[in-house]
């Protein structure tokens, strides 16, 4: 396996995800060979004739279900030729909600392998037979499974050594530790007659470092008291 860490999202919209990853600092960490990122197209699988990867609901009702053959034959092309089983996450609105708890928990997945679902999702023997977890970004229904799959990636990846400059470009902000990140300014230092804070002006190191833990505390019990919930 080249990089650190790699991600093979399965998905009908294969261009949706390696257009946006292949940006910024996650498009950096591939070319780098940090990160390895696979898109593989469900439909490539699919053994009807017009290439259909969903159908009706038994039972009846609104909406189509994506069926499992296409699914099951897409995960195997990936996992044929292992010794290991990598993880595999079915990204759903039932789902455990992503935290950067759970984060910093899958930075030490080795491989992961991402399922889109779409329509009024996927055949629940796929889930049976290959989910070893189901994870949620919130509690809201997307179209599908590819912004969220993405925003797990991004998440998980910018916690990998050398995807971001130092392990302090993610340890200050806000969740890292359970609160919220405190203000940030930079120039000019006066904008609109509102001047940034002396402390950050004045060089010194400890009472700037007590001046944002406070404002974390400050903030997080303001916008978000329930983090400070035991």
């Amino acid at each position: 396996m080249s990089g650190l860490i790699r991600f093979d999202v399965l998905t009908i919209f294969p261009e949706m995800i390696l257009s946006v990853l292949s940006e910024s600092i996650i498009g950096r960490a591939i070319r780098n060979g940090i990160l390895e990122i696979n898109a593989i197209n469900i439909r490539d699988f699919s053994k009807d004739k017009h290439l259909k990867t969903d159908d009706y609901p038994y039972g009846g009702g609104a909406g189509m279900v994506m069926t499992p053959q296409p699914i099951y034959d897409a995960w195997l092309s990936i996992v044929e030729d292992l010794c290991y089983n990598p993880r595999f996450i079915y990204l759903s609105p039932q789902g455990s909600r992503l935290t950067q708890k759970m984060a910093l928990k899958l930075k030490e997945v080795k491989h992961m392998i991402l399922l889109c679902g779409h329509y009024e999702g996927v055949d629940e023997r796929i889930i049976e037979l290959l989910a070893d977890e189901e994870i949620s970004i919130g509690d809201y229904v997307l179209t599908g499974g590819e912004i969220p799959a993405m925003a797990l990636i991004d998440c998980v990846s910018r916690l990998i050594p050398g995807v971001l400059p130092s392990d302090e470009a993610f340890s200050n902000e806000s969740h890292f530790d359970g609160l919220l990140e405190f203000p940030q300014y930079t120039r000019p230092p006066d904008f609109m007659g509102k001047t940034v804070p002396e402390v950050l002006l004045s060089g010194h190191h400890a009472n700037i470092e007590n001046w944002r833990h406070e404002m974390s505390l400050k903030r997080t019990a303001e916008k978000r008291p329930d983090l400070l919930i035991p």
